[in-house]
């Protein structure tokens, strides 16, 4: 087992685990400091292409994306996730798996579901593949409204279900994504692995959120996204003093250093 995956796993019950997108190097050379693990999600499609659902993303844009966060990390775990139709089935989901690994060097990928995918998380274990399970919404195959998970009796005992098998079938944590506080908490309390929450309560063992969320470059109506800072100001008060001074010098001189914050 990797050993940044074991350092994931004592955590379990006595730290919490910081998790943080990344898309590019410039991102993760900062994050790599502060976290435990970094995720190459496929939310880099709506947060960088605007598109109005991950299933547009595709593993090359994934790879190549990957093989820049990769070159900022040093002592995070890495995770890419696995995109849309990228795991139809066990043979698909281990060769696209292994592409991935290979020409990104991520320490795992995650994949979104629960018994539905058990056999070719099996099947992915089997090979040395280090595998993230997700649970609650699953961007992949939500149709209509995104709403939370976990109200209802029939959704409690699915997703509690859900989130036994994959620890069984060897991952080594689950996103919980928009679950029901109390089942957020009973999930994380009889999992021995950690469970990674995004709008699922402070109940479980780590959070996860989109960087660009966070930071404020990226404007989301999300409601459980707390932005802890507004980023776009900066950057646009960079430029627009870099436009005063080019507008008033003309050109600027070479070998000229111009502080702009």
């Amino acid at each position: 087992m990797n050993s940044k995956i074991k350092k994931i796993l004592s955590k379990k019950n006595k730290t919490k685990i910081i998790c943080l997108t990344s898309y590019t190097k410039n991102f993760s050379e900062i994050l790599d400091k502060y976290t435990d693990i970094i995720l190459v999600g496929d939310s880099l499609g709506s947060v960088l292409y605007s598109f109005n659902s991950t299933k547009k993303v595709n593993i090359n844009m994934m790879i190549e994306h990957s093989k820049s966060v990769r070159q900022g990390v040093k002592k995070s775990l890495m995770v890419v996730d696995m995109p849309y139709n990228t795991y139809k089935n066990k043979i698909e989901a281990l060769k696209n798996a292994k592409k991935i690994i290979k020409y990104t060097k991520a320490d795992a990928v995650k994949l979104e579901g629960g018994k539905k995918i058990i056999n070719i998380i099996d099947h992915l274990r089997k090979n040395k593949i280090n595998v993230m399970g997700h649970l609650g919404i699953l961007p992949q195959s939500q149709k209509g409204k995104f709403r939370y998970k976990g109200k209802t009796s029939f959704e409690r005992k699915n997703l509690l279900t859900d989130a036994q098998l994959l620890q069984k079938s060897g991952v080594f944590s689950i996103v919980l994504e928009c679950i029901a506080t109390k089942l957020a908490k009973k999930i994380t309390q009889e999992l021995k692995i950690p469970t990674i929450g995004i709008g699922s309560s402070v109940n479980c063992d780590g959070q996860v959120l989109v960087t660009d969320d966070l930071i404020g470059l990226n404007l989301t109506k999300i409601k459980f996204v707390k932005s802890f800072k507004n980023i776009r100001k900066h950057i646009e008060l960079a430029i627009k003093k870099f436009s005063s001074d080019v507008k008033k010098k003309n050109t600027l001189q070479e070998n000229t250093v111009i502080k702009f914050i």
